[in-house]
């Protein structure tokens, strides 16, 4: 499922601004919590290199949080040829969760969490699926709305994907974006707020910070 719904509340809720009220936090998983894409890119990025092809970060980062992007047809296309790709996925999956298994959670997800729990605010995790609702649909953040029974407006979403602020942001929600390292340096400008790692900025300072009309904040350069 592309949606885990992690806690309930009361109704308890955090004010931003004069009149809104934010009663849920929503994330994203891959890149967001955990940097699951960086050792996607990397493994995949080894098979085109044995194949005497390079996989060019930009065009992978143009298919972050989608699933618009064969990697294995693509592969084919360049080399004008089909691949058994068995003994070649099989190998890359080890490669991966050799990767993987060194990636920590991202700094400031727990005190996020932690945070947010304290101010009984409804938790949920709205990740990217195969099955009709990959981001940019709005259909995942949807339904952890329609769970908890909240408005948009009442929701705050977390991202590293540029697809994935578009869907929370067709969702009517609030939105903050914090890039991954494979993510970093692209348009982030739908989002709420950017900020470069969620240990910058705890939640209550970041739900101070937004005004009612949304403006979008930067970071210090």
């Amino acid at each position: 499922m592309a949606v885990l719904l992690l806690s309930s509340s009361d109704d308890t809720a955090s004010t931003i601004g004069n009149d809104m009220a934010i009663r849920a936090l929503v994330f994203d998983f891959d890149g967001l919590i955990l940097d699951t894409e960086g050792p996607i890119y990397r493994c995949w990025a080894e098979v085109y290199e044995h194949h005497g092809q390079t996989l060019e970060l930009g065009l992978w980062q143009t298919t972050i949080g989608t699933e618009g992007f064969d990697p294995a047809l693509e592969l084919e296309r360049r080399v004008g040829r089909s691949i058994a790709w068995d003994e070649v996925h099989e190998r890359r999956r080890r490669r991966r969760d050799e990767l993987q298994a060194l990636e920590s959670v991202r700094p400031g997800v727990a005190e996020w969490v932690t945070e947010a729990l304290s101010l009984g605010l409804n938790l949920g995790i709205a990740s990217s699926s195969e099955r009709g609702w990959a981001k940019p649909s709005p259909a995942s953040y949807r339904s952890v709305l329609e769970h908890f029974g909240v408005s948009g407006e009442e929701a705050l979403a977390v991202e590293d994907s540029v697809p994935g602020v578009r869907a929370a942001k067709a969702a009517g929600m609030w939105c903050v974006a914090v890039p991954s390292p494979l993510t970093r340096g692209l348009d982030f400008s739908d989002a709420d707020v950017v900020v470069g790692s969620l240990a910058d900025m705890g939640l209550g300072a970041l739900l101070a910070r937004l005004s009612p009309e949304g403006a979008a904040l930067r970071p210090p350069s």
